[in-house]
């Protein structure tokens, strides 16, 4: 009796170690797994200034920096003053508070490179006109840098040659906004070659994605961006033009500081 008693609780812990082990591995077979992100976003990170799907891009400006808008008979741009390049950027505002640059013109602009403007003397040019040479009686000592480079929308200063200036100042008022092309991987590794820099996989996925004009980086001074309204540049570049790149129609701007 004693015996078969023994053998029924043996028995018995045996029915409940095997219910536990089957319950155990049961809970670790059916857990859910993580799934990778198929949907194409991008998760937005605190200081990331950039947001991508699939098929849409949005660019965010950095909350502490400045903001203009830039009208044309095309719509709105709006801007994103960067603000390590403090000189451009004061004196951008200043000139944009007292209306320096309203009414005056895109007055050159190349399909697939870039939409110039802020020369005083296009404000009632006459029709044919050559434009390029006007700007207030100072120059802005340059501001070369690694943080922002020739990216579709990127805001830059213009300024004369190096034969004429070596130091590369940027003109007092003039501008242009870079529409640019399609840029390859090899592209900006030359540039990293010739200029001894390193793009980060950020600025190589914009210049993918966006274009740009990677032959212009660490030449002139890049002191904004277009966060709102890329489609804007492409209307400006598209326009027929004379044989000095003046828009056979004139493109009249509006500047104003909204922060």
């Amino acid at each position: 009796m004693n015996h078969f008693i023994e053998n029924l609780v043996v028995l018995i812990l045996c029915l409940l170690l095997w219910a536990c082990t089957t319950t155990q591995t049961t809970m670790t077979t059916t857990k859910t797994p993580s799934q990778p992100n198929t949907s194409g976003t991008v998760v937005r990170r605190a200081a990331d200034n950039l947001t991508y799907t699939v098929d849409s891009l949005v660019l965010k400006p950095n909350p502490y920096s400045s903001l203009v808008e830039l009208d044309t008979r095309f719509g709105t741009m709006k801007i994103e003053l960067f603000f390590d390049a403090q000189e451009h950027r004061g004196n951008f505002i200043k000139l944009a508070k007292s209306n320096y640059y309203d009414s005056l013109l895109f007055h050159r602009v190349i399909k697939g490179f870039m939409a110039q403007g802020g020369d005083p003397d296009s404000r009632n040019a006459a029709p044919g006109v050559r434009l390029g040479n006007g700007g207030p009686s100072y120059k802005i000592p340059a501001e070369i840098g690694q943080h922002y480079y020739h990216i579709k929308g990127a805001l830059a200063a213009a300024r004369t040659s190096d034969a004429m200036n070596p130091e590369r100042q940027s003109s007092g008022s003039q501008f242009y906004i870079v529409q640019g092309s399609r840029v390859s991987p090899e592209q900006l590794d030359k540039n990293e070659r010739t200029h001894n820099i390193v793009y980060t996989q950020r600025q190589r996925q914009l210049y993918t994605r966006l274009g740009g004009s990677p032959q212009l980086d660490m030449k002139y001074t890049g002191f904004g961006r277009v966060y709102e309204g890329l489609d804007i540049i492409d209307s400006l570049a598209q326009q027929p033009t004379d044989a000095y790149s003046r828009p056979s129609e004139d493109l009249h701007m509006q500047v104003r500081v909204i922060r």
